[in-house]
Order: C-alpha cells, then sequence, then structure tokens
C-alpha cells in the first residue's frame, strides 16, 4: 500500500486549495454494514422451486439491507421490485440489449429507453431529475486543465449477488494498457464521489443495469488480471469537460485508447452550450489493430466500425473494452465567447490485479475494503452466464 508521505507526493485536486463549483455540500452518512446473507423470502424460494428459468428464481434471498435510520435515503432495492409488471418489463429488456452486447460486442442505448429500465429496476423521478445536477458539484482535474471530476470505486460482488462502495485508492492507466498519454503510468489522486450520486437510486441502477447486462459475458482477457474471481472492480468516473475562448475540451486527448477494462459503459448526463450539429463529442470505435494514441482525425477508415453521439440525458454505451479501441472529438461551443461543457459517468469495470505478479500498474491500488466514511451496498440482479464467443 502507499505511504501517507507519498500519497501527499502524488497529483491532486486537493479540496482545500481548489474552490469547488458553488452549491458543492457533502454529508457523510451513518454507517452500514458490509452485505450478509439474510434469511430467505418465502415467495422467492417458492419460485426457484416451481420455476427455475422465472425472473424472481435469479434473484438473491431477501436482502435485509443497511439498517434504516431516519437520516438515510431509501436505497435501490430489486429484491422489492419482483411484483411490479415494470420491473419485468425492465428485465426482459435488458436481457435483449445483453443479447444483443454479447453478439456485437457494444451497445448504444437511447436515453428515453434508458429512463425506462431504470424506473423499472427502481429508481425514482425525484433522483432522475437531481442526476442531471450532481456535476455542478466538481472539482478541478489532477491532470486535465479543462475537465473537471470525481471518482469512487465500487465492487461487483457476485458471491454476494451485491455492489458496494469501495475504500479510497489513487488511479493510474499505463501505455501497455494501450493508453498513451502524458500523464500515462502516472498515478492519480482525485476528489471523491459522494453520497448525493451514489445514494441516488437512477444512479444505483445503472450500476444494477450494468452488472446485468456484464455479468458471465466472457471477452478476451487482459493479462495480470485474475479472471477466476467473482469480484470485478468497478472505477465510476463524473466528468465534465469544458471548453472555453482560451482552451479546448477533449473527452479524449489520448486519442485512440482504451480504458485498461474489461467493459467500459459511458452514460450522458447533459451538456451547456455544447454544438451537437458540428459532431461535438462524437465516440469513434476502433479494431483494436488501429494505432493507440491516433487523433480521430488520423485514423484509418478500414479499422472505423462504428460511431455513436450522446445527446440526450442518459444516452449510455457499452463496450467490450479488450475488444474495442476508441477515440472522441473535442467539445465545440454554439457561442465561442462562452464556455461549453459536457457532463458524463464513467463506469471502468475489470477483474482484479492478480497479486505478487508484479507486472500490473494497479497492484498496489486494487484493494477490496468498504468505504468506512461513505459506504453504500445495494443488491444486483444476475442473470446467470450466458457465454459469447470466446467461451
Amino acid at each position: 500500500m502507499l505511504t501517507s508521505i507519498v500519497m501527499k507526493q502524488l497529483p491532486r485536486a486537493s479540496t482545500r486549495s481548489l474552490r469547488p463549483i458553488p452549491g458543492a455540500s457533502t454529508r457523510l452518512q451513518p454507517h452500514r454494514l458490509y452485505h450478509e446473507t439474510p434469511q430467505s423470502r418465502a415467495s422467492v424460494e417458492t419460485a426457484r422451486s416451481l420455476n427455475p428459468t422465472d425472473p424472481i428464481a435469479n434473484l438473491p434471498p431477501a436482502w435485509s439491507g443497511p439498517p434504516i435510520t431516519k437520516d438515510i435515503r431509501p436505497q435501490l432495492d430489486v429484491t422489492k421490485r419482483v411484483f411490479n409488471p415494470s420491473y419485468y418489463t425492465a428485465v426482459a429488456e435488458t436481457m435483449k440489449l445483453r443479447s444483443k452486447y454479447i453478439t456485437n460486442r457494444s451497445i448504444f442505448v437511447e436515453g428515453s429507453d434508458m429512463v425506462s429500465l431504470l424506473l423499472g429496476l427502481g429508481a425514482t423521478r425525484a433522483d432522475l431529475d437531481a442526476l442531471q445536477r450532481v456535476s455542478d458539484n466538481l472539482y478541478s482535474d489532477p491532470t486535465l486543465p479543462f475537465r473537471r471530476s470525481r471518482n469512487g470505486r465500487f465492487c461487483f460482488d457476485f458471491s454476494t449477488r451485491s455492489v458496494r462502495r469501495l475504500e479510497f485508492q489513487p488511479f493510474a492507466l499505463s501505455v501497455e494498457e494501450d493508453f498513451k498519454r502524458h500523464d500515462s503510468g502516472q498515478i492519480r489522486v482525485f476528489d471523491e464521489v459522494q453520497d448525493e450520486l451514489q445514494l441516488n437510486t437512477a444512479f444505483q441502477a445503472l450500476l444494477v443495469f450494468k452488472g446485468m447486462i456484464c455479468h458471465g459475458v466472457q471477452t478476451a482477457q487482459r493479462p495480470r488480471l485474475d479472471y477466476s474471481s467473482d469480484k470485478w472492480v468497478c472505477t465510476l468516473f463524473n466528468l465534465r469537460t469544458v471548453t472555453t475562448p482560451s482552451i479546448l475540451g477533449e473527452p479524449a486527448l489520448e486519442g485512440v485508447h482504451t480504458d485498461g477494462v474489461d467493459h467500459t459503459m459511458t452514460t450522458y448526463l447533459g451538456s451547456k452550450n455544447m454544438d451537437v450539429a458540428a459532431n461535438s463529442a462524437v465516440t469513434f470505435m476502433h479494431d483494436m489493430n488501429e494505432e493507440t494514441g491516433a487523433k480521430y482525425t488520423e485514423i484509418k477508415p478500414q479499422n472505423l466500425r462504428s460511431r455513436v453521439q450522446h445527446r440526450h440525458f442518459l444516452d449510455t454505451l457499452l463496450l467490450v473494452d479488450t475488444e474495442n479501441k476508441h477515440s472522441l472529438s473535442p467539445v465545440l461551443p454554439v457561442d465561442e465567447t462562452k464556455e461549453a461543457t459536457r457532463d458524463m459517468l464513467i463506469f471502468f469495470t475489470r477483474r482484479p490485479v492478480k497479486k505478487g505478479d508484479g507486472g500490473h500498474i494497479s497492484e498496489n491500488i486494487d484493494s477490496f475494503r468498504p468505504h468506512e466514511e461513505l459506504p453504500m451496498e445495494v443488491p444486483l440482479f444476475l442473470p446467470g452466464a450466458i457465454y459469447g464467443k470466446w467461451e
């Protein structure tokens, strides 16, 4: 583990020296316990015995969740949605998307469809509205002057069928992971995602959605990751890319790259003064033969697989990161005299680093300890393993 002396020397968007965007506020919630196996709900157990293929049968036993106090917001719990028709519609539609993902190795879901899916999984409309404002409370990025950011680490734990918040760790990507930028290989420290995001039921539904899509899907494997583990690390970034009259905001300054993970999901929260018609922030997906670090204007046509543009709230792209490189165009303003912004949630999900191998940049910053000051844990719905071409 990194010592406190080393930590102080790392690039950091310090909350002491940097001024937050107006309106920022944080509140630590009472500690919530690690997931424990509870007593089963009779109706769920009955469904398992009568029809194992029924969606109810794939749910974990009734989950008691964290202790309930008047100070804790209600959390997403898919096990309490099993008698709601909209839940079954959301599960069925997500399974269709999952099948498409397995075949095509990427999917783009329109925001209007994502709204229906998240509501079906239990998100509230109030939290959907709040999600569009969460990026107003970001801090300066540790290495990119045109970006404001926060991040947080989560664990998809398929043994407990839950996703929970993990303790703070620095972040790094290397050239060996197909990420070529001035800060490649540099250990970076981001300000942490707070309760206003992680306790938002729409955000939690996004985590559940990603777990449903990716669980059991076989992919090309990265070296030095433990593919025997039933736990995945999900590093979440809340990012605002900013273009001003004096600086161009580039969502992918590194050019063509991968994210060093197994599955990447990007969800659009909104923008201001961004010229969508001028092809701002278009995502290009490339064959793995495309040169890492090439700008989107330098890509070879034969290596271009597809392009998408996040335009509407909750537009979401998922891709198998080990099988698709990608790049993005910059954020261009409608009014060049004013600031243009683009707000995103980025979910990087991979297996844990093999311990003792010594060759992975994240080996010593890959803890699975739960976060003591910002705890969060919600149950998952798991569809079971469906294997793709890498079986």
